[in-house]
């Protein structure tokens, strides 16, 4: 990698996401009050992976993450990093073996993971959504899709209005539907009736606040727009994207076909990367769900989320 000289305005940054499909490295410094990207990697740990809804991290993705952080560590040294946040979310909160983890991490890198609740998790979410300029004065709700958890946030450019962390990522719903491919009538059914029951708190919150336009943090929705603008021909750089407006018939066309796709089939689609593609199913799926339950026809990805909450809070932008 090339040496990169950090700049006289401070010290370079590193954001780690530990998340249950991937972990993310972003390491920046502070130019001009906004973030300058140095370095950004994501490693696809699976961390969930044969345990997701037993609370346990089983050893082979147990030592994938492991992995995963003593690369991470090699680069921050590479890098000249001066302050490093790791944060954990669903899948090493909630496993058993998640502390065992963390400690392990400890001892093999010096890291500290701190592990953050869903109600932190969906901040630092808003936040990273309000620095790619995706918000504004109308109510907007953001979906962030993660392997273990779903975060629903209702909030405008100046605030947030509505907050609420769901235990059924990606992971967990292919986990409990998606056990044949393609996935049958009767388990979209099946999870349709599970989601009814577990988002009350959503929909009242909906009706309250009325939002206009549905935001997808990153993940999924940078798959859906990567395969979009791909089938067309476009040459299409997530790196260099920030936001992304959806064509709502281009969107539900997608969706309608990786509900009816088979592995084969996503794997061979370009723009799907290799730990979405059985996980894309369930995501695209909740999509047009919320879409159809809230009457949101208006979409758009943003690429920034978590990580990019928590840079602009280390670095007080």
């Amino acid at each position: 990698m090339p040496d990169i000289q950090t700049t006289q305005t401070g010290g370079r940054v590193a954001v780690m996401d530990l998340g249950t499909n991937t972990f993310h490295l972003l390491i920046a410094e502070n130019i001009a009050d906004t973030f300058n990207e140095i370095f950004k990697l994501t490693e696809p740990v699976k961390l969930g992976e044969g345990g997701i809804n037993k609370g346990m991290i089983q050893p082979a993705p147990f030592g994938r993450g492991m992995a995963a952080m003593q690369k991470f560590e090699a680069l921050i040294d590479e890098y000249g990093v001066t302050n490093v946040k790791a944060i954990a979310t669903s899948a090493i909160r909630s496993a058993k073996n998640g502390q065992d983890f963390i400690a392990r991490v400890k001892q093999a890198t010096g890291i500290e993971i701190t592990t953050i609740n869903g109600a932190q998790e969906a901040t630092y979410i808003y936040h990273g959504i309000a620095a790619s300029g995706c918000l504004s004065g109308t109510n907007a709700l953001i979906m962030d899709i993660g392997g273990g958890s779903v975060e629903f946030i209702i909030c405008n450019d100046d605030e947030i209005l509505w907050k609420q962390s769901f235990e059924m990522g990606a992971a967990r719903l292919m986990d409990r539907f998606h056990q044949t491919d393609p996935i049958p009538l009767a388990s979209i059914k099946a999870m349709t009736a599970y989601l009814n029951g577990k988002l009350a708190d959503l929909f009242k919150a909906a009706i309250k606040h009325r939002p206009k336009v549905l935001i997808g943090s990153s993940g999924a929705f940078e798959s859906f727009a990567e395969v979009i603008e791909l089938s067309k021909g476009r040459n299409f750089d997530l790196k260099t994207t920030k936001s992304y407006e959806f064509d709502t018939d281009e969107l539900l066309d997608l969706i309608e076909m990786l509900a009816k796709s088979t592995h084969t089939k996503r794997e061979a689609t370009k723009g799907i990367i290799p730990v979405r593609v059985d996980m894309i199913v369930t995501a695209s799926l909740l999509t047009i769900y919320i879409m159809q339950k809230l009457g949101i026809a208006d979409v758009l990805m943003s690429t920034y989320s978590l990580k990019e909450g928590v840079m602009a809070e280390m670095l007080g932008i």
